[in-house]
């Protein structure tokens, strides 16, 4: 997308919004403890790494080693999907309001402090963490020449209904074909998608 559509993109949103982001980082503040932003290491464009922002959804202090090992499994092939989801089932990491935050993916608004700041844009692929870039096959870093996105191909064709190497196929599929008409297309296609919960989870 054109950069200057990003920023008037983000600004507008980051104005609209700014009322129900503070609602939900007071929320969360008082609902468990640590901040309400969570500040982490994810890879952009170019594999060039950026501070992704979002509303703290994890009690602190926890591991990530099963996440991990699913998407090892889910990259050999392997079937990790429980009850139609291939997000960790019942994972106790996940605050009660942090699983709200996820169905309704407000959590990801801070984003649009990093679509502001250039590390992003509207539209891509997902934004991921450094080990999962390091995990993924040669054949999909074409990913990587693009920005990452607030929203993409993935989230608004089901999200947490399909495993990592269908998200990394779809975003070869975006790359592929990326155009203004696209990402406006996925746009309109997004906020239906988060009223809906679409996938997520």
């Amino acid at each position: 997308m054109v950069r200057g559509v990003d920023v008037i993109g983000a600004s507008v949103g980051l104005a609209v919004l700014a009322l129900p982001m503070l609602i939900v980082a007071g929320i969360i503040r008082l609902t468990s403890r640590g901040p309400a932003l969570f500040r982490q290491r994810r890879v952009g464009q170019g594999e060039k790494p950026f501070t992704l922002y979002k509303f703290r959804t994890m009690r602190l202090g926890c591991s990530d080693e099963p996440l991990r090992e699913m998407i090892a499994r889910e990259l050999r092939g392997e079937n990790t999907s429980a009850d139609g989801s291939f997000k960790l089932d019942r994972d106790p990491r996940i605050t009660s309001v942090g699983s709200w935050l996820r169905r309704t993916s407000l959590d990801e608004l801070p984003q649009l402090l990093n679509v502001l700041r250039g590390d992003m844009a509207l539209v891509g692929p997902r934004p991921c963490l450094e080990w999962e870039v390091a995990m993924f096959p040669p054949e999909f870093a074409e990913r990587s020449t693009v920005k990452p996105g607030l929203t993409g191909l993935w989230q608004v064709s089901g999200r947490s209904t399909m495993g990592t190497l269908d998200m990394l196929r779809l975003d070869l599929v975006y790359v592929r074909s990326c155009s203004l008409q696209t990402d406006l297309g996925i746009l309109a296609r997004t906020l239906p998608s988060m009223l809906r919960g679409d996938g997520a989870r």
